[in-house]
């Protein structure tokens, strides 16, 4: 493994408070159904992120680790999580000898193409400023298997991992036996999650679809709340190539008499969205109507934003994440829980203000512009497709202001690459193409073929093993000064950014 070169001493570092950059000035807005974005106000800017994101280490605990390696082991004897068979009927026998775990709780569902993990840790910092104890299920991990499944906020610690496991392998067993498939890795996971849930026990379920909706593993839960993120065009193979294909498959969340927050979509994919809700009647709540982002403006560490809820206004919100789309997430989460107490039902008044404010202060969402090295500053973002890139390379050029931004760029085989290279071809300066250890990378000679069509031959340069691509991408934002403003944006794929976010020492 390559050594990295040494990250200047952080005493060395200038101060962010005394480090005064341009005042920006200018304005966007998104779509003419929503309220208008101010992108700029007489403010700071910053190359901070968020609060230090909760991704656990390896165990310290030798035998520990030892046993958590061994469940891995087993978990990947199985199907992985792109060879699907559309059925939830392995999942629904699964809780069935369980006991139907996942109905002893309230459950807020989660789906879309874009934003699912950030919006639902956003749902469960309110739920959790609220006193409400929550189990959250994401996918897929950055470094540690074991971040999928939260209880209170915080990873499920590996030994309560491991014991959970160990207490519903019989019935996994059991399952297998009967099925003509045995239980996929994701299945798996997602019965220890529901069985977690009703353990501990949580006052609220937060969960992620896998992919899609109507199949999807975790589609066994009856959410009295879907969430519905930005569709686009992604898991073509499987959803459907339109955008009402893909959100007929991500409709299946939406349950009898349940409230679904939408978040802007495209038209077809709404009118799919509204006409399931009107055939299960549903509420329906839409941003950029019933509610919304009102305002926000680049802050120290991330933005300041005033977000319009089912209840009303919510003034002066501090965000620490970056970029327009999280400000857009923070409206869907927002609205999800006012939601899920009933505000705009039962109750007309706002959750209380301070509550809020705190509980999004609180947000941290590894991996997304996620600063891990400065001098020159480092950011991780895990967009894998189009839209992401689109909105990671608006975000970038918003928050930081890099005079030379490199790309190392690590994707998988499966996905749009040319697509997401494109999306990030304006803001690059160069690009280092490589790949992540994943059976699905793409192999970085093949990414390279696409990267010089895109962005041409002399910015494109080639390191197969990551650790050559990072020590690279460092050598060329060096190259202008130490105090010139260069930067770097690890991307491409959730696999890349978790093993960069490891070379660089943070995990």
């Amino acid at each position: 493994m390559s050594e990295l070169p040494p990250d200047h001493n952080a005493d060395d570092q200038p101060d962010p408070l005394n480090t005064f950059d341009e005042i920006i000035a200018e304005e966007t807005t998104r779509d003419p159904d929503l309220a208008v974005i101010e992108a700029g106000s007489r403010t700071l800017r910053t190359q901070g992120g968020p609060p230090d994101a909760d991704i656990p280490t390896r165990p310290a605990d030798p035998e520990v680790d030892k046993a958590l390696r061994e469940v891995e082991t087993e978990l990947a004897t199985r199907w992985g999580e792109t060879k699907l068979e559309p059925s939830v009927s392995r999942i629904a026998a699964l809780m069935d000898v369980l006991g139907e775990p996942q109905r002893s709780y309230p459950s807020i569902h989660i789906t879309g193409t874009n934003g699912k993990t950030s919006t639902a840790r956003m749902i469960e910092a309110l739920l959790g400023a609220f006193e409400l104890r929550t189990g959250r299920y994401t996918s897929p991990h950055v470094q540690s298997i074991t971040e999928r499944i939260s209880l209170d906020g915080a990873p499920i610690p590996p030994e309560r991992f491991i014991e959970t496991y160990q207490d519903i392998k019989p019935y996994v067993e059991m399952v297998d036996a009967a099925q003509e498939y045995r239980l996929s890795f994701f299945e798996v996971l997602t019965g220890m999650a529901y069985a977690a849930f009703a353990d501990a026990p949580v006052d609220v379920g937060v969960v992620e679809v896998g992919m899609g909706g109507s199949w999807d593993a975790t589609n066994v839960i009856d959410g009295d709340v879907a969430v519905v993120t930005p569709i686009d065009l992604d898991h073509t193979d499987r959803l459907g190539s339109t955008h009402a294909e893909i959100a007929t498959e991500k409709a299946g969340i939406i349950k009898q008499g349940a409230t679904v927050i939408m978040a802007q979509q495209p038209v077809d994919a709404a009118q799919v969205l509204l006409k399931k809700a009107v055939e299960v009647d549903a509420t329906v709540a839409r941003e950029g109507l019933e509610f919304g982002v009102v305002e926000r403006q680049v802050a120290v560490g991330g933005q300041l934003m005033t977000l319009r809820g089912l209840g009303g206004e919510y003034r002066e919100v501090y965000l620490p994440l970056h970029g327009a789309h999280q400000a857009h997430n923070a409206a869907v989460a927002l609205a999800a829980v006012e939601a899920f107490f009933g505000v705009g039902a039962q109750r007309a008044d706002a959750l209380d203000l301070d509550t809020v404010r705190k509980a999004f202060a609180a947000v941290a969402s590894p991996g997304r512009l996620e600063v891990v090295r400065r001098s020159p500053t480092v950011v991780l973002d895990a967009a894998h497709n189009p839209a992401g890139a689109r909105a990671a390379a608006e975000a970038v050029g918003e928050a930081f202001q890099f005079s030379r931004l490199i790309g190392v760029v690590g994707a998988s085989g499966d996905k749009n690459v040319r697509g997401l290279l494109e999306a990030f071809e304006p803001v690059f300066a160069e690009v280092v193409v490589t790949q992540n250890s994943s059976h699905r990378a793409m192999d970085a000679d093949e990414l390279a073929g696409i990267a010089v069509e895109v962005f041409g031959e002399e910015r494109v340069q080639v390191e197969p093993r990551l650790p050559d691509a990072l020590e690279a991408a460092i050598t060329l934002a060096e190259e202008e000064g130490e105090f010139a403003g260069g930067g770097v944006l690890v991307t491409g794929s959730v696999i890349t950014v978790g093993e960069a976010r490891l070379l660089l020492g943070r995990g």
